[in-house]
């Protein structure tokens, strides 16, 4: 079984990549390898002159609609800019099989400026989903630029405590209802003083 995490950001280095490596990191941690395949597809690396002009024999568009038809659910992260997801989400989308999603289960994830552009989760990428079949999209989880503040230091984007607990629990909710899968119990140290034992 295998979720594709697609990258919609035009930049290699965004805020809405690092919602999807948390979710990565989520899923490895949750279940055992052997049992759920994680794949990638970052949109930026296509072939511009393919995506723009729907180029479907180009080697790189076909090898990801190959990707997203092996999939079994997608994980599908994108900046909102002007009150929408990003234009290179959009052309791929839109070179994508009118069934392409059939049967599967879809987690959207974005990130805005700020709150005000929370509902182009609901009101713009949600409906392209629905059009191509998804079966179930789950409740996508939305973060603005503050609640993915950038390490001076390093330069690597934070996740904010409130942000990360809903990437635990939309995790969940695709293993859950979108994969049918079990989550391996992840184990949690105990206190010496609450520790059984006997002699």
């Amino acid at each position: 079984m295998s979720v594709l995490l697609i990258a919609g950001s035009p930049t290699e280095h965004s805020r809405s990549a690092t919602l999807l490596d948390s979710v990565e990191q989520r899923l490895h941690a949750a279940v055992d390898d052997r049992r759920l395949h994680v794949d990638r597809l970052r949109i930026r690396d296509l072939s511009p002159q393919a995506l723009l002009l729907a180029d479907w024999g180009h080697p790189s568009v076909v090898r990801a609609i190959e990707q997203v038809a092996n999939a079994r659910a997608l994980v599908i992260a994108t900046p909102v800019y002007k009150a929408a997801y990003s234009g290179v989400l959009k052309v791929f989308l839109d070179l994508l099989p009118q069934t392409a999603l059939k049967g599967k289960a879809v987690l959207p994830l974005a990130t805005g400026g700020s709150p005000h552009h929370m509902l182009a989760l609901d009101y713009a990428l949600r409906p392209v989903l629905q059009s191509l079949g998804a079966r179930h999209i789950l409740p996508g989880v939305y973060a603005s630029d503050a609640q993915i503040p950038k390490d001076e230091t390093t330069g690597d984007y934070q996740i904010g405590g409130e942000i990360a607990q809903r990437l635990d629990d939309a995790t969940h909710t695709l293993l859950q209802e979108g994969l049918r899968l079990s989550a391996v119990p992840v184990s949690r140290p105990v206190p010496f003083s609450q520790a059984l034992y006997s002699v």
